[in-house]
């Protein structure tokens, strides 16, 4: 197991350095002037200069390259254009509330897409069965941000249950700062108050991003337990006698899981580039909101940072999708 762990480490390297290559080339030959723009529009020829001299990005572009590419080994993100302030602080401020937000979306999509599959492959041309798929197909076609508006009309504005958007109410103070995460924060503060009022700002966009891969991981695990649910082996099982529920749960799960793993990989990388819509309808303050505004300003060192987070995060989503594979099937260890 440890070689087959350090051999799908030794993959990230290469393909992190690739993705800097990609991003930063195409931040830099994209048209515009950030410098100008940063400078603002009555600076002069040499106020516009003197900005690019103080970024570097006078220099060629390999130099500029190779700059950041040694920067980044040691921890250093660069500097933002626009704000002059340090890409890895803003980071450090963002990317813990998109990281709470795609984990509850995963935690809502797995509890329920994996359960409600498997029953609907056991209870298969059954009413359970055509609940899901009606189900199933509604929500992964319905786009994220028009069901966040349909969720903030119907329970931040009629029912009054829950929060419009926000992370945290203003007139109150966050907990104590451990993981980034509010929710977990105040469980080790102690807070039940803070944890009660975090999951409910929380609610909404997690609904709203976990019902595209609830769906996916719903179909995905149907049509794997329908499969198993026809081999040999669980024939076999049937003959000798044993309990149905048994069969489902020691035998079943555990092979028609793998191909739901790999969903739920693809779509944790997924939904951390894809959460701008479901950032700017609820007005949560993640790495989206803070991409989105990077590249309207044209501010290419943000963007190339948080394209690479990102990208490392999936990498290691994926990792940790084959560890479990091998966990759940032996002989994936070995090739």
């Amino acid at each position: 197991m440890l070689r087959f762990v350090l051999r799908r480490i030794f993959l990230i390297l290469p393909v992190l350095i690739g993705l800097t290559v990609i991003m930063f080339v195409i931040a830099r030959v994209l048209p515009g002037d950030p410098v100008a723009l940063a400078a603002g529009p009555n600076a002069t020829r040499d106020e516009i200069a003197r900005y690019a001299q103080e970024f570097g990005l006078d220099r060629p572009i390999w130099v500029q390259y190779w700059s950041y590419l040694t920067g980044l080994m040691q921890g250093d993100f660069g500097v933002s254009i626009f704000t002059r302030r340090p890409v890895a602080t803003d980071l450090a401020t963002y990317l813990p509330a998109t990281l709470e937000l795609v984990f509850a979306a995963m935690m809502l999509a797995i509890a329920i897409g994996i359960p409600a599959g498997l029953m609907a492959a056991v209870w298969r041309n059954r009413w359970p069965d055509y609940t899901s798929n009606v189900l199933s197909v509604a929500a992964i076609s319905m786009p994220r941000f028009f069901l966040g508006l349909l969720l903030q009309l119907c329970f931040a504005m009629w029912l009054m249950w829950l929060p419009l958007g926000g992370r945290f109410p203003i007139i109150y103070e966050p907990p104590p700062f451990v993981t980034g995460f509010y929710t977990l924060d105040a469980l080790f503060a102690g807070d039940w108050e803070s944890f009660v009022v975090a999951c409910r700002y929380l609610a909404l966009p997690a609904i709203a991003m976990s019902l595209s891969p609830l769906a996916t991981i719903l179909r995905m695990m149907r049509a794997s337990t329908i499969e198993v649910l026809h081999q040999d082996y669980v024939t076999t099982a049937r003959a000798l006698g044993l309990s149905p529920r048994l069969i489902v749960f020691k035998y079943v799960l555990r092979n028609a899981i793998s191909s739901s793993l790999t969903v739920i990989g693809l779509y944790f990388g997924w939904l951390l580039g894809g959460t701008v819509l479901v950032e700017t309808v609820f007005d949560w303050p993640g790495i989206g909101l803070y991409a989105t505004s990077a590249i309207v300003a044209q501010d290419f060192m943000p963007v190339v940072s948080v394209a690479l987070v990102i990208g490392f995060l999936f990498i290691c989503a994926n990792i940790v999708i084959d560890v479990l594979y091998g966990l759940i099937n032996p002989k994936v260890r070995y090739q």
